[in-house]
């Protein structure tokens, strides 16, 4: 059997959790190529890191790719990323990549039809999902004959659409909103008054922003009322996996705001069916993660995006059960799994804690005492499950700098997160 060599672009936390799920379970080689040794992969031994600068640039990226190939003539070769930027990039140049590559990501296509969140919600109107009411607004000739208004109506039709505030403020493609920048940017922004919606609205125009940015409903609820849905949709057309969680606690800095930090796993049939339904009505291959929420007034699901990539939190789909780079194998790399496929899709059944944040530190942000005893039981059955600490990774100098990392995240979230009670959250 020929050896396998894992290679993630990035080196944010979700690289390193798909990176141990294939070491965990095959033994294979991986390594990270980015502008620098971020966090998660400092004092680590999992992966060998290839330090590029210019990681961004089109004919850089393609020439390490290359350069990595050849250093491997005996490997067979998986890239995957868990950036949109760089998903984009590679899909753009597929066709100039060594053949040995399998990369569990969606080609240009498919990026472009669930990618932007307009075509996004247009495809859920057309297998019957639910979206937030949503204003696009362009500041290009391209972007508003493609269906945007300009900034002066969008604000006409805020006014008129009966949206009370808070109004979600995103971009529609997260890799042009990768490119720009601006005073005060957000990941997501939360407006409580026209003038801050006007102000980034001018920030955008100022610079001819290609893309839509997107005014949209705030639907009703805490962040216990999010969801994350991670799926798989295999070469063959197979959604082969579905798994989701209940958000317990999110970050709350700038550059990550919204991006679960606690999650309790759990089956919510009704959203996976819908998720399986929209992967196959786009023709859809590889990892996609779901952001929707449970309205606290209805109780319904409403679906916000879907991420082309496998997303930052995925190792709570291998907590419960479910190893992320076995779904892989199966379906790209034919005889490294022993024995008949299961059947699909497959769904995680156990209920795991997965969490970033120490145990005790995100109880008190947890109001709810029915959800509590939830994570108390499972937290009895299985521990805290959290993708930096590995066994198969766990020098004395690694172990002391991923319990450092906990006191700094500790003092993040009370700097920019006050107790539930005393924010209002």
């Amino acid at each position: 059997m020929e050896q396998v060599l894992v290679v993630g672009l990035g080196g944010d936390i979700g690289t390193y959790a798909f990176q141990r799920a294939a070491h965990e379970r095959f033994g294979w080689e991986s390594i990270v190529l980015g502008p620098r040794v971020t966090t998660f992969g400092r004092h680590s031994t999992l992966a060998r890191w290839i330090v590029e600068p210019d990681v961004f640039t089109p004919e850089t990226l393609l020439r390490r790719l290359d350069e990595i190939a050849a250093a491997h003539p005996d490997h067979q070769l998986v890239l995957f990323t868990n950036l949109d930027f760089h998903v984009r990039l590679l899909a753009e140049h597929r066709d100039r990549l060594d053949p040995r590559w399998r990369l569990p990501l969606p080609d240009l296509a498919m990026f472009d039809a669930v990618s932007s969140k307009v075509a996004f919600a247009e495809a859920c109107d057309a297998v019957g999902i639910r979206t937030p009411l949503t204003i696009a607004v362009g500041f290009t000739p391209e972007a508003l004959a493609a269906g945007a208004v300009a900034p002066a109506e969008a604000m006409e039709r805020l006014r008129g659409s009966g949206l009370d505030y808070p109004v979600i403020g995103k971009p529609a493609d997260s890799a042009d909103w990768f490119e720009v920048d601006f005073p005060g940017k957000q990941k997501i922004d939360h407006f409580t008054s026209e003038e801050q919606i006007e102000t980034v609205l001018g920030h955008l125009a100022e610079r001819a922003y290609p893309s839509e940015f997107l005014l949209q409903e705030f639907v009703p609820g805490d962040e216990t009322c999010m969801r994350s849905l991670t799926a798989y949709r295999d070469s063959d057309g197979s959604v082969t996996l579905v798994a989701g969680g209940q958000v317990l606690l999110e970050e709350h800095t700038p550059g990550t705001l919204g991006i679960p930090a606690a999650i309790l796993t759990h089956v919510d049939q009704e959203a996976f069916d819908a998720a399986a339904r929209l992967l196959d009505h786009a023709g859809y291959f590889g990892f996609a993660n779901f952001d929707y929420k449970v309205s606290s007034r209805t109780g319904e699901n409403v679906f916000f995006e879907v991420n082309p990539r496998i997303g930052r939190n995925n190792f709570y789909v291998t907590a419960a059960g479910v190893n992320v780079a076995e779904m892989v194998a199966r379906d790209l790399l034919p005889g490294h799994v022993d024995g008949d496929a299961p059947a699909a899709p497959q769904v995680p059944q156990d209920q795991v804690l997965y969490s970033v944040v120490p145990y005790r530190f995100l109880l008190r942000y947890l109001l709810d005492p029915a959800l509590k005893a939830k994570v108390k039981a499972a937290k009895r059955r299985h521990g805290v499950q959290h993708p930096l600490r590995y066994r198969g990774d766990a020098s004395l100098k690694r172990r002391l700098w991923v319990r450092a990392l906990d006191v700094r995240l500790v003092q993040k979230y009370r700097q920019h997160y006050p107790r539930p009670t005393e924010s209002g959250f």
